[in-house]
């Protein structure tokens, strides 16, 4: 019955905010952030932690102002994301813009399929709606089933009604399997933090000046099927437009030692999020677990 009833609040909710303007929409996004913020302090603690560690020098002043961006952006995507449910395909290419599709054009041409890494950056909600129509290729999306299964099926068939395949991370072996042959684009959003149990497989990274766990995942598929294996890279241009750049990280992972390309990966990320912090969600625990427990 709680299912029932989450998912009929969460229905009314698209139904409401799917009506608004961008302008109104971003005017309930500000008060929506000053409510976490402000008022709930949603994971406050946590951010400000991870802001320490990771960026000792910003000063206290710079790191206040840093935060109230945090989560603008953690507002501003949520909302996004629920916008995206009454968006036309035409509205989400418009806003969220793949700048360099040719640059995966010959391996699909050849029948080759290709990896494609992004992260919890800027606004990756959208990616899976406006990959198809700008991408020349079947595009295979992994994602963390939710808890509620009468929102997830909704979910999931919302964001592939343009033609991206989303599939749980629990399939992800089968999934490959089924598309591997057939010129497809899978994407891997690869910064999730890793359970507990998935540490023994995990690989560890100096990451913004600490040991981080990174997902196996990406670079066990990348190795075993040889996939040419790209950085999706997506920048917040102005309020509610996007642009994405695809870049190569490596075109041969077979060449690889153990650990590499997820290295190349956290590097390639740690760059990105250097230049513009703010659009990464540092509300997630990313660094509860030690690589050395006993020390």
């Amino acid at each position: 019955m709680i299912d029932i009833i989450t998912a009929l609040s969460f229905f009314i909710g698209i139904i409401l905010l799917g009506v608004l303007p961008f302008p109104l929409l971003y005017v309930f996004s500000n008060l929506f952030r000053f409510c976490l913020h402000k008022i709930f302090r949603y994971r406050r603690s946590v951010i400000n932690d991870n802001l320490k560690k990771s960026l000792p020098h910003i000063d206290d002043k710079s790191r206040r102002r840093l935060v109230k961006l945090i989560y603008q952006n953690i507002s501003d995507v949520f909302l996004e994301g629920v916008k995206a449910f009454s968006m036309s395909h035409k509205q989400i290419t418009r806003r969220h813009k793949v700048l360099n599709p040719e640059v995966i054009e010959p391996y699909i041409k050849s029948g080759q399929s290709i990896l494609g890494v992004t992260a919890h950056y800027a606004n990756w909600e959208w990616g899976s709606l406006s990959a198809s129509g700008q991408i020349n290729a079947h595009v295979v999306a992994f994602y963390k089933k939710l808890n509620n299964s009468y929102i997830d099926r909704f979910v999931r068939s919302n964001r592939m009604k343009y033609g991206t395949t989303l599939a749980s991370i629990e399939h992800t072996a089968d999934t490959f399997e089924d598309y591997i042959g057939k010129g497809t684009v899978f994407v891997m959003a690869a910064d999730q933090r890793t359970s507990k149990k998935m540490l023994k497989n995990a690989y560890w990274i100096d990451f913004f000046n600490q040991e981080t766990p990174f997902l196996y995942g990406p670079e066990k598929y990348a190795k075993r099927y040889n996939l040419p294996t790209f950085y999706i890279d997506i920048q917040r241009v102005k309020r509610g437009y996007y642009e994405v750049r695809l870049s190569p990280l490596v075109i041969d992972p077979s060449k690889l030692n153990d650990g590499e390309l997820t290295k190349l990966y956290a590097q390639k990320l740690e760059e990105v999020i250097t230049r513009k912090p703010q659009d990464w969600l540092w509300s997630h625990r990313r660094w509860k677990f030690s690589k050395n427990p006993n020390n």
